[in-house]
């Protein structure tokens, strides 16, 4: 009966790898973009909508992407001090 339950837990991810839409921000570094992710959140006190800004550095293998690019990130495993995000896909290209 053990053997099942351990079979189940291997072959079913319990926690999904988390999956981001936003703009890119900056290009500057080789391989690298800066994505800023705008959370709506409710004020726990005051019940308004705030805006919270993160910004994520995604790995950009291609390195084909520009400013104001609207992208999707996906989390990964440490890629350097900072990176620990990745683009998935290019939602919409800036003009």
């Amino acid at each position: 009966m053990s053997d099942t339950t351990n079979n189940e837990t291997e072959t079913e991810r319990p926690n999904r790898r988390k999956v981001r839409e936003g703009l890119v921000t900056s290009n500057a570094m080789n391989k690298t973009v800066v994505v800023s992710v705008i959370e709506r959140v409710r004020h726990a006190k005051y019940s308004k909508t705030v805006q919270r800004t993160k910004k994520l550095y995604a790995h950009d293998e291609t390195n084909d992407l520009r400013l104001g690019d609207r992208v999707r990130v996906a989390e990964t495993r440490p890629l350097s001090k900072l990176k620990r995000w990745r683009v998935v896909e290019v939602l919409e290209r800036a003009r």
